[in-house]
Formats: structure tokens, sequence, C-alpha cells
């Protein structure tokens, strides 16, 4: 194969020029043609300096050629002007030319095309920008080990097409949970329809979700189709289903049970290809003791529960969510609020936190009306979060382990597994019944098949 140097320089997909030791253009390849606007003829034989660039020691090659001579070029990010009068957007390697003698007698110049990668920076610009605009709502935050076992729940649950059960307190989250499981799943295109159960009477409860037919009571002028027909082929999240009277678990029993219901003033069957997620912050194994809430129910909606563990018991996952918040304000409000005091940080991990994640965001949108620089001071937090007194009374001391009534979840179990002797304790009262046994310990029942394997065992096992 024949090949000279000139043919091997204009084959180079990046721009070259090479000056002598006047910063005179020897060289000028086709690259740099298509790049400037310039034609060799026209470049060739011309100072440097004819080029206009937007990093002025890049014109001169003296300042190359008085430095020591390198063999790592010098990178640079300029814009070059071209022939028509556009910029191009280039990165420029800067590399000294030294005879036999090590003397410096030119350098050499190569201009990389960055147009296409300055766009794709825009773009991705762009969307994060839309990203950044969105409410974040939708997003869980948190890297606690309870937060990690519902985030594995969550996985588990979006890949089935089970019934959900999602439990805790009040504002732990739980709609945001469900539009996780519902974003994430094979419906995760289909409609996301939300009913709070608490919010309606039970005469409209039902003409919510079921639908009426004209003249099925007073007012009822013509057809409507209720919550289960908008969430066909989708998901129905019932929130505070704890909350239903008897008469309604009874109703919901049979869609439940056949996916089947009737609109009121209707004889007509109707089917529906429904997900259903229910949530509640009431302990319904405690109201089905008490009576108050159908067995049969409960065994249906509690086919594959999540429990969510109240913001007192994620430990820094306090930090995370507020300084989440305090982004999400800044956007909102322009302010640049980048910072909590130390005492702030302290505070927000004692607190007990009754409200849980909402009462957090609360009090950083009650910051950020007070707060007057970057920081967030112990001052600009709600006064029954910051006096000590008033946190007292919301923050009773809590009761030792010995003492938490059946049915509680002790605080320490969910971040951290018990001593050997403990969970056969716990087994033993629950006659071996590991779904009671988690139950008691606020953990998945697959958490106590892996304590099981992974524990010490005790001497006298």
């Amino acid at each position: 194969m024949d090949l000279n140097w000139q043919t091997i320089v204009e084959s180079l997909p990046q721009g070259l020029t090479v000056t002598d030791s006047q910063s005179v253009i020897q060289v000028w390849n086709r690259t740099m043609e298509l790049l400037t606007g310039y034609p060799a003829a026209e470049a060739v034989g011309r100072h440097s300096n004819f080029l206009d660039l937007d990093c002025a020691s890049l014109v001169d090659s003296a300042e190359v050629l008085a430095g020591p001579a390198s063999a790592i070029p010098r990178l640079e990010e300029c814009r070059i002007r071209r022939r028509d009068g556009g910029h191009v957007p280039l990165l420029k390697a800067t590399r000294t030319l030294v005879d036999t003698g090590g003397r410096p007698v030119g350098s050499v110049l190569m201009f990389s095309d960055l147009r296409l990668l300055k766009a794709l920076e825009g773009r991705l610009a762009r969307l994060r920008s839309q990203v950044a605009a969105k409410p974040q709502a939708n997003r869980l935050i948190g890297e606690s080990a309870p937060m990690l076992e519902v985030r594995e729940r969550i996985r588990l649950a979006a890949e089935s097409n089970a019934t959900i059960l999602i439990l805790g307190e009040t504002g732990t989250g739980k709609e945001v949970v469900a539009e996780e499981i519902h974003e994430r799943s094979s419906r995760g295109r289909k409609p996301l329809v939300k009913v709070n159960c608490a919010a309606l009477p039970e005469t409209l409860l039902e003409s919510e979700l079921f639908g009426h037919a004209k003249g099925a009571f007073t007012g009822a002028a013509k057809d409507k189709p209720g919550r289960f027909e908008m969430a066909h082929q989708g998901t129905l999240m019932l929130d505070e289903i704890g909350d239903l009277s008897p008469l309604t678990q009874v109703k919901l029993l049979r869609v439940l049970q056949h996916r089947e219901f009737e609109r009121l003033g209707e004889n007509k069957p109707r089917h529906t290809d429904v997900r259903i997620i229910a949530a509640t912050h009431r302990d319904l194994q405690r109201l089905v003791e008490a009576g108050r809430f159908r067995t049969d129910f409960f065994y249906r909606l509690n086919v594959f529960p999540i429990q969510l563990p109240p913001l007192r018991e994620r430990g820094t996952d306090v930090l995370l969510l507020a300084r989440h918040f305090m982004e999400r304000f800044n956007r909102e409000t322009g302010k640049t609020i980048a910072e909590l005091s130390g005492d702030v940080r302290r505070i927000l991990l004692d607190f007990c936190w009754p409200g849980n994640v909402r009462q957090l965001e609360n009090a950083i949108e009650h910051a950020f009306v007070t707060c007057a620089n970057t920081e967030i001071g112990l001052f600009d937090l709600p006064v029954e979060i910051r006096l000590t007194h008033l946190r007292e009374q919301l923050c009773p001391k809590a009761a030792p382990a010995h003492a938490v009534p059946r049915g509680a979840a002790p605080a320490r179990y969910r971040a951290e597994p018990p001593g050997r002797d403990e969970l056969e304790r716990v087994l033993a009262e629950c006659r071996q019944n590991r779904a009671e046994a988690a139950r008691r310990l606020g953990v998945d029942r697959t958490t106590i098949w892996r304590w099981l394997k992974t524990l010490p065992k005790a001497d006298s096992i």
C-alpha cells in the first residue's frame, strides 16, 4: 500500500493545521476546510491569527513554542468563526513540534467538531429541566433498611397482578407506593383511578364505585360509569379502605371475587378487568377482631401486604427527604436555600414526626416562608418542632420493647434483626406461625425466613 503523509492528513476526521515558528500556517487539511469554510489555498501562508477564535491564546503559537515540549497535547474547548459568519464549537489539541536538537520549530493544532455533542448536551439539559419541573410525588426517597425492603416489595408487586394492601400511618406515602406499583406494572399505560373511601358518604360511595343508570335515583338524569369502569385494564386504588361500612364491604367482596358488579338501578352484571390496590392507616386485624371489618373481605384484600415504616423509624432518611423538599421549594419559590444548620439537623433526626413525611414537607415549606438567607436555622422551623416542651407533648417516651402490645411492631426490629432468642420466643408465642410473627415484628414473612437462616443458633439449639 503506497500512502504518503499528505494522504493520511487529508483523510483525518479532525481538522489539522500545522504552523511554523512564526505562527504561519503550513498545512491545512480537508476537514479544516469543511469546519471553517476557508479553502487551503487561502489559509496556507497566512498568519494563524486570521482565524477568529474565542480562545485567543490558541491563535498565536508563540506561547506554545515558548513552553516546554510535551508528548501530551494540551486540550482546550473553543469556538471558531466560519467564513460565512457562523460559529462552530471545537475541541482543540495543541502539540509543540521540535527538531532533532529538541528546539521548538512549530506547532500542530487539531480541531474536533463538537456540534453533535453540544446538541446532545442541550437536549439532555432540556430533559433534566422537564423532569425537575414535574412533581416528585411519585418518587420514593430513602436509603434506610426499612425503605429498601419496601422497594423490594414494590418490585415484586409490580411484577404480579395480585391485590395489594398498603398499610402505614397517615402521611407515610401510601399513595406514592400505589403510583409506583402501577407505573412499573404491565398496566402502567392504563388509568390509575383513586377513590378515598373515607371522604364520601356511603350513599354516594356506591354510585362512585359502580356507577348508576338513568333514573336510578332523584337527580340521575343520565347513565354514569363508576370508578371500576373508568379503571378498566388499569388500577383502582381504594384509599382508607378501613373506613368502609359493612354493607359496602359486602358489595366490594363480590367484585374482588368475580370481577363483576352492577350499576345502581340496573340488573345487568358488568365485568371489569382491574387491579385492586387498597390502603389504610388502620389496624385491619384489630377491626376484624372487634367485628367492624369482615374477615372474608380482609383476606381478599390481604393477598400481598406492604407495610410502610413511619418516618421516625427511617433514621437519616429524614435529612434526605428534607433536602429533596428544599430542592423542590427552591424551584417553586426562586430561592437558593442550600443548607440546614446543625441544630436543625439534630432536631429533624430526634423528632418523632407523628404526621410522617407529610409533616416534614410542611415543616420545610414553613421554613421557606421565614428563611431569609441560604441556610435554614432553628427559628425557621414550626414552633411545635423547635420548642422542647411542645415536642415532648407530641413525642411521649416510647414504651420498652417488652411492653409493646400484641400486634404492634417494635421500631428497632424494622431496621435490624432481633437476637436469636428473641426471635424464637416470638415464634413460640405465635405457635410457629411465621406470618403472625412477621406482623408482630413489623417485617415481611420472607424476612423471618431469612433471619432463621442467617442468625447464629443459641447453644441450647
